[in-house]
This record gives structure tokens, C-alpha cells and sequence, in this order.
């Protein structure tokens, strides 16, 4: 059944308050949350991908009430869908299709060689959904953290000897550390590109961008949000994306380390990180480092296919 009164329009910013309304209430119900309202706590997420790039961005209407929403993140040639939320109260009326109709226009439109998002394996009404949209489940992703962050961190000035901040860079060489980061996920997945995400993090203040030195070039990097506003929240950091070059286990490990380091500079208690399990080596080295699953989804990719979720692969993202 499709609710005939309800309208989807892009989404503006007058809305955000509304669809943020819509998401906490979405997801705390589903969580069982005594109240829904504060799912996720002091953390941001869908006012700052909006910010980001509101061109994927929609929202359902219903007399003059917003009842859904859902978003989306360019990543060059990976797109990832969602959340897609809808009120409860208009739960199992076609809100969540109608709002998915621009969404794969966009997609469609932009010719992304894969999109994907991160729904719960547990929830067949979800799965099918995507699957009725040509999505594929995949591999789990597992959404870690851990918590004891090690003593020798806490007070340390700096993130390592084999890293730093593109904050600290001087502003002329900030461009060139963006490309460099940007040849780096291209060998991950050709054309994946965190540049929009960077240049987020930086100009809304939503935390911090770790390079990996290798030789004096940048040989990974983390992309890192801390604190309320940010989709961490209070009290933890937040690894949204993260990788080296492929088969490089050796500086993955020195790239965790130098997020653990910076968690522990900025005083975090937490620091959270997803790993799809058929990334094996990096899911291998996150567990032998303390981390822990919190919350487990499934990929769902469009076309059918491993994307970069090979084990070769030593990156971390998290597509909630």
C-alpha cells in the first residue's frame, strides 16, 4: 500500500530538524531504545551529509509533516545510499519506496560503477526492500570499538611517528595531500574518492583528517570525526573511512595506531570503526587489537559484486 498524500521533495534545510526528528525516532524504536528521541545521542549525521552534498537528499511530506527521509554520499565512483528513515506512525505505507524513486534516479543519473548501503541481515522486510531495487547482500560488516585505549597514548602530543593531521599541513600544501589521498583510495576501487568527505570534515569542524607517511609521500589516510555535531558524539572517535594501499598490513596497522593515538589526544573513551568481514587481514588485525563488534549489518551492493571488499583490501568504513 502507497500512501497517496504523501509527497517527496529534495530536502532543505529548514527540514533538518524535522527529518532528524524522524531518524532518531526511526532507528531508536527499532533498538528498542526507552526513548527513542535520543538514538545516537549529541551526534549529527544527516545535517552534515546534507551540508556535504544535498543533492542526494529527499524528504517524504505528508500534510505538511515530515515523515521520511532518506541520503545518500558521493564517493566519486562509489555511492552509498541511506539511512532511509521513516516515522513509525507511517510505517508499512510505501514511504520508504517512494522515497527511494529519486534516490536511484540519482544514482542512475550519475552512473556509479557501485553503490552500496548497510541494512540489518536480521530484518527481512529491509533486505528486501533494497533487493527489490537490484542490491545484492554481501559479506556482514561488523561495527567495532574498543575501549581500552592504551594507558602509554593517554598525555602522548602527537599520533606517531608516521603520521600526522592535514589540519597541522600549511593551507597551500592541503590540496596536494588531498590528491595524494585520493591516488590512494583509487587503487583501492578505481575512482573511489573521499575528497567530499575531507573537505567536510575541515570546514564544518566535525574532527580530523590522519595522513600516513610512507618515504615522505601520504600512503594512507583516516578520515575521523570527534565530538557532538560529528557522527561520533560525545566522548568518541569516530573512523568514517580509512585505507592503505592494498596488501599493505603492515601500514594499516601503524594507521589504526595513529587513530588509537589521536582518540587518546582528544580525551575520546571510545573509538569506532567498521570493517566488512571479507576485508579478512584488516578485520584479523582490528580484533587483535582489542576491537570488539557493538552492532553487525550486511553490505548490500549494486551491481552484484565484491566492490573493495576483498582481502586484500586494509580500509575501514562504516555506511550507517
Amino acid at each position: 500500500m502507497t500512501d497517496s498524500a504523501a509527497v517527496v521533495r529534495p530536502m532543505g534545510s529548514d527540514d533538518l530538524a524535522a527529518a532528524d526528528r524522524v531518524y532518531r525516532l526511526a532507528f531508536g524504536t527499532q533498538f528498542g531504545l526507552p526513548d527513542p528521541s535520543r538514538f545516537r545521542g549529541d551526534a549529527q549525521v544527516l545535517r552534515g551529509r546534507w551540508t556535504t552534498d544535498p543533492r542526494p537528499c529527499f524528504v517524504a511530506e505528508r500534510d505538511r509533516r515530515i515523515v521520511g527521509s532518506i541520503v545518500g554520499m558521493d564517493w566519486g565512483s562509489v555511492f552509498v545510499l541511506g539511512p532511509l528513515t521513516v516515522d513509525p506512525a507511517y510505517a508499512d505505507r510505501g514511504i520508504g519506496r517512494l522515497l527511494m524513486r529519486p534516490a536511484m534516479d540519482f544514482i542512475a543519473a550519475r552512473g556509479f560503477a557501485l553503490a552500496g548501503l548497510f541494512t540489518f541481515p536480521a530484518s527481512p522486510k529491509h533486505v528486501h526492500l533494497y533487493e527489490s531495487y537490484g542490491f545484492v547482500p554481501q559479506h556482514l560488516t561488523p561495527v567495532l570499538s574498543s575501549v581500552a585505549l592504551d594507558s602509554r597514548l593517554r598525555g602522548n602530543d602527537g599520533i606517531g611517528e608516521h603520521a600526522n593531521l592535514l589540519s597541522d599541513l600549511p593551507p597551500a600544501a592541503r590540496a596536494a595531500a588531498r590528491a595524494a589521498c585520493r591516488a590512494v583510495s583509487d587503487a583501492v576501487f578505481p575512482g573511489l574518492d573521499l575528497t567530499h568527505e575531507i573537505e567536510a570534515i575541515a570546514t564544518q569542524g566535525l574532527g580530523d583528517t590522519v595522513l600516513l607517511r610512507d618515504g615522505g609521500g601520504i600512503s594512507g589516510f583516516a578520515l575521523c570525526h570527534g565530538g557532538a555535531g560529528s557522527e561520533a558524539g560525545s566522548g568518541v572517535l569516530f573512523v568514517k573511512f580509512a585505507c592503505v594501499r592494498p596488501g599493505d598490513a603492515a601500514g594499516f596497522m601503524r594507521l589504526v595506531e595513529a587513530c588509537e593515538r589521536l582518540a587518546a589526544v582528544r580525551g575520546a573513551s571510545r573509538l569506532v570503526a567498521g570493517v566488512n568481514r571479507a576485508r579478512d587481514g584488516a578485520y584479523r588485525a582490528m580484533r587483535e587489537r582489542g576491537f570488539r563488534a557493538d552492532l553487525i549489518g550486511v553490505a548490500m551492493h549494486r551491481p552484484d559484486g565484491a566492490g573493495y571488499n576483498r582481502p586484500e583490501i586494509y580500509a575501514i568504513d562504516d555506511w550507517r
